[in-house]
């Protein structure tokens, strides 16, 4: 079953704590709001499985639709399942190319060299960044009254787990499988006009998952190295009233030859259309119509690419201002 209660946390960081190498170390953050309430939000910095090591992905310059869908207000908010909210799905909401992701071991001597040193990178200057706020995405636990938090003492405990990937679990932790229901932290640094944005997840869990349950549809874990497709072009804009000629540009990155019959393009609301029949040389590009009913937001969307199986090959993601002017071809 999904996490029971998924939502995201806003504030200001004032204080951070390293577990180091224990059973099951976590990356501790304090976070305050507005209102003067307190959270701590529990990052896992390793697997309680073999292999230990998290995979994990930094954004430098996050530009994504959902930092507009997120709320205004500091603090915790649910967030419902589904698209066209704040959630994150690492699968579904083309937050990142998964062939990024890297691993580094929890805590080890030496500067630079395991996560906790990475979250520290960004957590510290977020902690010394005028105006700068944490968004923690997972699942809320608490308010424990008449106990205090059990890292930095306040009271009531209060806070955040879950900062994870949280589907295509292996069998062991597969009841907390969901879609729309992803854990990660995005760092607004005000004083910087920019977005950092932070993700996790453990080696264990498969990237093609259910779109009802979020459980692993293969047994194979990890995301996929290497597309054979890629989405490199987007004209979302044409010049002219609506309806538009919007247009994706794929690649075949391949070294073989690819018969596009029974490809499918996705919008963010997960409307599909199929890519004309054909066969695709190898270095080649493609410009497909988007037809059937699939629209290209003006206001920011997400473009997934799907092979005959239904399973997502590739996916891009684009905002609003980068959408903005009419005739432009996204390159992405």
């Amino acid at each position: 079953m999904p996490l029971k209660s998924y939502g995201v946390l806003s504030g200001a960081v004032v204080n951070v704590q390293r577990e180091g190498s224990t059973d099951s170390p976590h990356y501790q953050i304090e976070v305050v709001d507005e209102a003067g309430v307190h959270y701590r939000v529990a990052v896992n910095v390793e697997s309680a499985q073999s292999p230990s090591e998290l995979r994990f992905c930094v954004v430098e310059d996050f530009k994504h639709p959902v930092t507009d869908a997120l709320p205004a207000e500091s603090g915790w908010t649910t967030l419902l399942a589904g698209p066209g909210h704040a959630n994150l799905d690492y699968i579904r909401a083309n937050l990142f190319d998964p062939a990024t992701m890297r691993l580094l071991p929890p805590d080890v001597s030496g500067p630079d060299n395991d996560l906790a040193d990475l979250l520290d990178h960004y957590v510290l200057r977020a902690q010394r960044n005028a105006g700068a706020r944490l968004y923690a995405f997972g699942e809320r636990w608490g308010p424990e009254n008449g106990k205090a938090d059990k890292v930095f003492g306040f009271q009531p405990g209060n806070g955040v787990h879950d900062i994870h990937m949280n589907q295509g679990n292996d069998p062991t932790f597969e009841r907390d499988d969901g879609v729309w229901q992803d854990g990660g932290l995005l760092l607004h640094l005000a004083a910087e006009s920019r977005w950092v944005a932070i993700f996790l997840a453990f080696q264990s869990q498969s990237w093609h998952t259910d779109d009802a349950t979020g459980h692993a549809i293969d047994g194979t874990p990890g995301p996929r190295e290497r597309a054979p497709m890629r989405i490199v072009g987007a004209l979302v804009n044409p010049v002219g009233p609506a309806p538009e000629a919007e247009r994706v540009t794929l690649l075949n990155a391949s070294p073989a030859e690819l018969d596009l019959t029974g490809w499918r393009l996705a919008d963010k609301a997960k409307r599909t259309c199929a890519l004309p029949a054909g066969r695709l040389a190898a270095g080649a590009t493609a410009v497909v119509p988007v037809t059937d009913g699939v629209a290209l937001g003006n206001n920011g969307g997400a473009i997934t690419l799907l092979d005959p199986q239904g399973l997502k090959v590739d996916g891009v993601s684009y905002t609003g201002a980068e959408a903005h002017d009419e005739g432009w071809t996204l390159v992405v």
